[in-house]
């Protein structure tokens, strides 16, 4: 089915003719946020797990990767995914016996790292160069919004000038940077998101991750459900944001997703989290409706102008 945004599928059949499979690593990492480095609990939304509700922690990565792979047919083509926490908190030597145990097949053909922007150094940069002379190498930095006051408000431990850094630093190895955002987070109006949409145009990255945000049993965020002080979105009303988002976002930029994931037995709400089929239906309905494609409504943003608030 062709889509009105340019999404991985697209680009995985035009770099490898296929669509390729993802494996989904639990590292054995923590997180600055967590630890109190910058702050103990995570993100306001954030679960116990960091995002790794679904994964074995109590596998080898080797062991994680390879019941995939036993399972795979001789042609398939894999992504590993390290998922939870932040992949690149850790000393060099740590990053790369993780890494390497991770890649143990001539089938992977993308190191796919997700971290935080204040986790991205020169050293970093330089070992995940290297592995990019061998394998397709993405990094995945968790924005979620370009607003400063969100940021504090959902505990993220950094700021906005972090978050240019890491991808100054990145680019400059000429590693693509992927960027996570979420629409529906507390007091975030629709300016907020085309301020971030700015934000990531400008900044040129090659990816971005649309989630709806959920309320996880046992996290800050479902406290402040439960008291009171926070109402999601509606479906609707994500549905209307996300496209508006997607005719702002830059045509060549790659869509990974449009949704956000949550175990059932985990979501406490919003109640239509798990209709994503219906979601991405619609919003390609929608833009089909109105002739809108992803980056009709792309404007071209200075870097200096969206430094600061």
């Amino acid at each position: 089915m062709k889509h009105p945004y340019y999404t991985m599928n697209q680009l995985m059949h035009e770099h490898y003719g296929q669509k390729l499979r993802k494996i989904c690593v639990d590292g054995g990492f923590t997180c600055p946020n967590r630890d109190g480095t910058c702050g103990y609990g995570g993100c306001t939304f954030c679960g116990e797990r960091g995002a790794g509700e679904q994964l074995d922690p109590d596998k080898s990565i080797r062991e994680q990767v390879s019941a995939k792979l036993a399972q795979a047919a001789p042609d398939s083509k894999w992504i590993v995914y390290f998922q939870n926490f932040t992949n690149t908190y850790a000393p060099v030597d740590v990053l790369r016996s993780r890494y390497d145990a991770a890649l143990i097949d001539e089938r992977i053909k993308v190191l796919d790292i997700g971290t935080r922007p204040d986790c991205i150094d020169e050293n970093t940069a330089a070992l995940l160069a290297e592995y990019a002379k061998r394998y397709e190498v993405w990094v995945e930095l968790g924005l979620q919004t370009a607003n400063d006051a969100t940021a504090r408000a959902i505990h993220r431990g950094y700021d906005l000038a972090c978050f240019s850094r890491a991808v100054e630093i990145l680019h400059r190895r000429g590693l693509p940077v992927i960027v996570h955002i979420i629409i529906g987070l507390p007091h975030e109006t629709l300016a907020d998101i085309r301020r971030t949409i700015d934000v990531l145009n400008a900044h040129k990255v090659a990816g971005i991750k649309i989630h709806s945000l959920f309320v996880m049993r046992g996290t800050q965020l479902a406290q402040q459900y439960e008291n009171g002080e926070f109402t999601p979105i509606t479906m609707n009303e994500y549905i209307d944001w996300t496209i508006d988002a997607l005719c702002r976002i830059a045509p060549e930029t790659v869509i990974h997703r449009l949704t956000g994931n949550c175990l059932r037995d985990l979501l406490l709400a919003p109640d239509w989290i798990p209709q994503r089929d219906l979601i991405l239906v619609t919003i390609d309905r929608r833009m089909a409706a109105n002739g809108w494609t992803q980056g009709c409504m792309y404007r071209s943003v200075p870097h200096e102008t969206i430094e600061t608030e």
